[in-house]
């Protein structure tokens, strides 16, 4: 009876070892992860997703994620080409494209994105002068992201993209470029004033030459000016009516007269 017990308890201990055991080989990888399997220390391959089967105590498996990852580049106070402090972040966007490189290659590739990222920044923008840095963010960012894609294509990791998020410099470096951009735009308001008035002296000389080739014109607009001066209430204008004033427009009415008189004649003549 006591062998009995005793080999009941020894079946029972066998078949929860080999319930753990079965429960230990059996590891459920999801869509987006991929598990690198390490026997004995050596690569054996890269399984998942889904159930994967291992060997306890002699698989190891080492679960890499393939989404999109970002990193967040700290603040990089830099001295810029033309000798101005400036500091600048980034946000790093990449992803795992071969987890066997990403797990073999390097030690820990998101500290290794992120130290690559934050040394490139700094050899870029300490090339630029502050006006390209304000101005070429793009090519700053496109700049940065072949950087990084030509040493991190090794390790098996893609490089998606890379934007500068915020580039700070000192308040009395801002109060002076907006002093610059206020003088810029005076500059810009005086010149195209002055163009204005070249142009209107311009026409002015051409109305000049017309008037003075055609008197008649200049007498009809010098009482077109009258007129509307007398649209406003309250002016008494004097105006003197001498032919020495108006000798154009008095040799016209003149001409105007002896024109019709002409016709008068031609048509009684033609009567007669």
């Amino acid at each position: 009876m006591a062998i009995s017990i005793e080999l009941v308890v020894g079946l029972v201990f066998l078949l929860i070892i080999i319930i753990i055991f079965i429960a230990m080989s059996f590891r459920v990888v999801r869509e987006w992860e991929r598990a690198v399997v390490l026997r004995l220390g050596r690569f054996l391959r890269t399984k998942g997703p889904g159930i994967i089967f291992l060997i306890p105590f002699v698989d190891r498996p080492i679960i890499v994620d393939l989404r999109i990852n970002t990193v967040d580049v700290p603040p990089q106070t830099i001295l810029t080409r033309d000798n101005v402090t400036v500091s600048v972040d980034a946000v790093v966007y990449y992803k795992v494209i071969d987890s066997q490189k990403a797990v073999i290659t390097v030690y820990n590739y998101n500290v290794a994105v992120l130290n690559l990222a934050q040394t490139s920044l700094r050899d870029i923008v300490g090339q630029m002068e502050l006006d390209e840095l304000l101005s070429k963010r793009e090519e700053i960012n496109k700049r940065l992201q072949e950087i990084l894609d030509v040493t991190t294509e090794g390790w098996g990791i893609k490089v998606t993209a890379v934007t500068i998020r915020d580039i700070r410099i000192s308040q009395d470096l801002l109060t002076a470029i907006a002093k610059q951009a206020e003088a810029e735009r005076l500059r810009r308001a005086k010149v195209i004033l002055s163009e204005g008035e070249r142009q209107a002296a311009s026409i002015l000389a051409d109305a000049s030459t017309y008037y003075r080739d055609n008197p008649t014109a200049l007498q009809l607009r010098f009482l077109e000016t009258l007129s509307d001066i007398s649209q406003r209430g309250g002016l008494i204008v004097v105006v003197p009516a001498g032919n020495e004033i108006y000798p154009t427009l008095g040799t016209t009415l003149a001409i105007t007269n002896l024109s019709k008189k002409i016709q008068s004649t031609t048509q009684q003549g033609t009567k007669s």
